[in-house]
């Protein structure tokens, strides 16, 4: 007989590992006398941090899964257009690459099927052609032979939108294994990212379990747990923050002057993003020429690299201030950046010591809202070719933004011209947006926030209890 209760935690990708092993998700976990093993597939150290761990050998997919993927995900967007009279659903589609000969044909056996399998039922039969084509592979024989040798008595999966990790999770069905897949992020339900087959679900908050019912009417009520996110946990542990003194003077801040945090967005989401914070530094130049003392606080999404920004942070270095990310980069790919734990400090330190984020549509809003801090919207775009301003980004459009439960959660910035006038009233009036943006938070994420690991491990030991009986 077993000491401990053992679960995997099954990690396909390194942007997922934040909320599972630097949160209070591992302590409950040993609090709880559970032995934890991540099994998974990235670059991370895990023996400097002293994480059992488990590597998933040659995670590989059978070829035709990744069309299959494609084809699955133009079809329920397809459906979730139909059902819902709703064309922004077709926004979350990529472009498909026909860079070389073998993405080529993969495009259009992806566009052809695309055609063929076009109806509620037709996903059905796709979901359960992935499922079948993934149980022919060497690698779900490999995650037959681990869970095996190993015998956990949970997998969780951090995500359910990386395809990887099909064939573990039907390794353990076939083990009679009960598995959990969390939901990743507050916007991935109605982008068709559902990829992974588990037994149950946790989500952040009702809503998004509604969510969950609503666009995937195969999973059920029972087989839903609404637990809150991890993600936001770091911001209530006192002890990751600095003094301002110590903050300051370890990024070579001017302790005299009050910051705004301008919070970068990825290439996909924002392209012209230099462009936004351009603005915003003029903004702030205005202001002090006009006796403020202000600086801006460049944050970059931590998965943007690029050097889209050099331009402007030189020619604006009297007001911009650059504090990257903590996040290593080790692979080409989005899912091989690492965050490290000091960042979850930084970031909350960088709310605590900020008086507002700026920012395009980022959940950063909920971040500041923590702190009590504002969060300011650019909502003005630069998609024409000659780069004049024009109100309005259509990402605001999206489906997540319409669980906003009013438009005053933030400060809408409309115009380059609007800038400084919103940040100086955000300045005298820091509460103005505070109230409202805390009501959104609560609707998203399950109160109180700092107990959604709690939450998260009750709910393991009921599966695994019920399981067992």
């Amino acid at each position: 007989m077993k000491d401990k209760r053992k679960v995997f935690v099954l990690v396909p990708d390194g942007v997922s590992l934040k909320n599972f092993a630097y949160t209070r998700f591992y302590t409950e976990a040993k609090e709880r006398d559970f032995e934890l093993v991540f099994w998974h597939h990235t670059p991370f150290d895990f023996d400097s941090f002293g994480y059992k761990h488990l590597i998933l050998e040659e995670p590989k997919l059978h070829w035709f899964t990744t069309v299959l993927k494609n084809v699955r995900k133009r079809v329920e967007i397809s459906c979730f257009t139909k059902r819902e009279n709703d064309p922004i659903y077709h926004r979350y589609l990529f472009p498909l690459s026909y860079k070389n000969f073998k993405n080529t044909i993969r495009s259009i056996l992806t566009q052809f099927l695309a055609v063929c399998f076009n109806s509620e039922k037709d996903l059905r039969f796709l979901r359960k052609a992935i499922n079948l084509l993934e149980a022919r592979t060497s690698y779900y024989e490999h995650c037959i032979n681990a869970l095996e040798k190993h015998q956990p008595d949970l997998i969780y999966c951090t995500s359910q939108r990386n395809v990887l990790a099909i064939a573990p999770l039907l390794a353990g069905a076939k083990l009679e294994i009960p598995s959990v897949c969390f939901i990743f992020s507050w916007d991935n339900l109605p982008k068709a990212t559902l990829d992974v087959p588990a037994d149950y679900y946790h989500v952040w908050s009702n809503h998004m379990k509604k969510e969950l019912l609503h666009y995937y009417p195969f999973v059920k009520k029972h087989q839903i747990t609404v637990t809150g996110t991890p993600q936001f946990e770091p911001h209530y542990d006192t002890e990751k923050l600095k003094t301002r003194a110590e903050f300051f003077s370890e990024h070579n801040l001017d302790i005299n002057k009050r910051y705004i945090c301008y919070s970068g967005d990825d290439v996909t989401t924002s392209p012209k993003d230099p462009l936004y914070l351009k603005d915003v530094a003029q903004a702030i130049r205005n202001l002090n020429s006009k006796g403020h003392n202000l600086g801006l606080i460049f944050r970059r999404c931590p998965v943007d690299f690029s050097s889209r920004y050099d331009t402007v942070i030189a020619n604006y270095k009297d007001v911009i201030v650059p504090i990257e990310p903590i996040w290593n980069k080790v692979g080409g790919a989005w899912d091989t950046i690492l965050p490290m734990p000091e960042d979850l400090s930084l970031l909350s330190n960088l709310a605590f010591y900020t008086e507002a984020v700026i920012n395009l549509g980022s959940s950063m809003v909920f971040d500041y809202a923590i702190h009590n801090k504002p969060c300011l919207y650019m909502n003005y775009n630069y998609f024409n070719s000659d780069n004049i301003p024009k109100e309005g980004v259509y990402v605001y459009n999206y489906v997540h933004f319409r669980s906003m439960p009013n438009s005053d959660a933030v400060v809408w910035l409309n115009h380059p011209n609007t800038i400084a006038k919103s940040i100086e009233m955000v300045l005298e009036s820091p509460n103005v947006t505070v109230c409202a943006a805390r009501a959104w938070y609560e609707k998203i994420n399950k109160h109180p926030a700092d107990s959604a690991s709690m939450r998260i491990w009750d709910s393991i030991e009921t599966i695994i209890k019920n399981n067992q009986a």
